[in-house]
Order: C-alpha cells, then sequence, then structure tokens
C-alpha cells in the first residue's frame, strides 16, 4: 500500500513496511518501486522497508523537464524526514544508485550504508551521452518500440529465453513512465558527475553488486572502480537485471550487506 507525500506542489508515492534498521530502495530508470517485491518481503521480517517512486515514475509526478540525481536526492530527503528517519542504509539499482551517491554526497550523516546494484559512481561517457540524447529523440516518436528495447537489451543473452515472462512484465512496468518521465530522467543522468570520491572517502558501509554478463556496465568496469574506491565487490552470474537474474543470491548478498 503506498501514501504520499506533497514535494514542490507534485504527489511524491513511496510505502513503508516492518520495524527495525530503515532501508531505503530506489529502483532504476523506467522501473518504479514494484521492482523490490520479492525483497520487500524478505527485508521487512527484522527491517523498517521505504521503496520510493522517483521523479517521473510509478505513482510519482514529473517535476520539470530535467530530474537531477540531486533533486532526486531531496525528494528521497523529504520522504524520510516525513517519516522521522535519521539513518539509512540504501539500495540502489542502477539509476537508483546515481540518485544514492547523490544523496551520500549532500546527506552524508544520514547515511548508514550503501549499495550499488549494478550501478556505477562514474558519469556519462561521451558515447553514452549521445546514445541517450538518440533515444530521447527516439523517445518522441516511438515510444513503444523504444522501450520494448531497453528492456530486452538489460538482460544477459543467456537469460533472455529464461526470463521471458519476466521481461514482458518489465516492459508492461516500463511502458508506464511517461514520455516527459523518460526525458527528465535521461537529462539528469547524463548531467551527473562522478562521483567515485563518494566512495572512496565513505565512513559509511558500502558494495557494490555487479553481474559478469551485464551489458550496461562491464565487468572490468565494475572491478577497477570497485579497486579504485576500496569498495567490496559482489559479482552475480548474469546480466543488469539481477532482482530477476539472481534473484536468490541478490536477496542473500543484501541481507548478509544489512547485517554486517
Amino acid at each position: 500500500m503506498q501514501s504520499f507525500i506533497n514535494y514542490k506542489n507534485i504527489q511524491v508515492a513511496y510505502s513503508s513496511q516492518g520495524k527495525g534498521s530503515a532501508i531505503v530502495l530506489l529502483h532504476g530508470f523506467l522501473e518504479n518501486s514494484s521492482m523490490w517485491k520479492y525483497l520487500i518481503e524478505d527485508l521487512s521480517k527484522k527491517n523498517k522497508v521505504i521503496s520510493i517512486d522517483l521523479l517521473g515514475h510509478g505513482n510519482t509526478e514529473c517535476l520539470g523537464y530535467i530530474h537531477t540525481m540531486e533533486e532526486m536526492a531531496d525528494v528521497v530527503k523529504a520522504v524520510l524526514k516525513s517519516l522521522k528517519i535519521r539513518k539509512s542504509t540504501f539500495i540502489g539499482h542502477s539509476m537508483g544508485g546515481y540518485v544514492a551517491l547523490a544523496f551520500a554526497e549532500k546527506y552524508t550523516k544520514n547515511i548508514k550504508g550503501l549499495c550499488l546494484m549494478n550501478s556505477t559512481a562514474q558519469a556519462d561517457s561521451k558515447e553514452r551521452k549521445e546514445t541517450r540524447t538518440r533515444a530521447i529523440k527516439m523517445a518522441q516518436t516511438n515510444y513503444k518500440s523504444l522501450i520494448q528495447i531497453s528492456v530486452a537489451n538489460l538482460f544477459a543473452e543467456e537469460s533472455r529465453e529464461l526470463f521471458a515472462n519476466e521481461i514482458e512484465t518489465c516492459k508492461q512496468e516500463a511502458l508506464k513512465t511517461p514520455i516527459q518521465g523518460y526525458i527528465a530522467c535521461s537529462e539528469g543522468m547524463k548531467l551527473r558527475p562522478n562521483r567515485e570520491s563518494v566512495l572512496s572517502s565513505a565512513t559509511f558501509k558500502k558494495m557494490i553488486i555487479t553481474g559478469k554478463n551485464d551489458p550496461i556496465i562491464s565487468l572490468e568496469s565494475a572491478q577497477r572502480e570497485a579497486k579504485r574506491t576500496q569498495t567490496p565487490l559482489k559479482v552475480l552470474s548474469h546480466g543488469h537485471m539481477s532482482y530477476i537474474e539472481n534473484k536468490e543470491e541478490l536477496i542473500k548478498t543484501l541481507t548478509n550487506f544489512i547485517k554486517n
């Protein structure tokens, strides 16, 4: 069951379940808090689990035409303030990781732990920015095709047949994202800076989870980043969508991260 807060005259949707230490779950681009369903069932047995629909996703409205990671971090802060939560462990999938890093940079004292799940502290490369710009153009003319291609490409090749039903569900959830939300978040991701210094200087616990065959973030890139920032790295066997492709192992990894 979702609740809402008012933030700059828009409605922001979130849910809060369980009691104990606060765990904040931040979904990725073209996802929403429904992606965390199985994880919430597990984690809320011993923790207070907060999942938030980020700007222009799920049941949260858009706020203008560029959703920066910093603005989304402020949205998260507003939700936590309304719940009177001071310190939390953050788990961010893909874009959710970028938002978690922006939050950690701005509100360091409110962070107990940070897990980048199929995510990176690096900024977009020149090529990645160009890809996003092309996708923004396509979104304005052929949104449905763009979404269907984009979602399928997040899975490791060997997963695509195995998880055909789940991929279909992801596509349907992604299509709920309005075009304005797609464009605003794409523009925001293009603008985000490199935040490896947030990981390097962290006094809180930290971890990177990556997929061996992640088509978005290469294993080599994740390994180099983990080494540069002295962040423990967990490698799972499949692609970018670890919460589907490596569900059991992911739940175990995150449970241990939260406990330690």
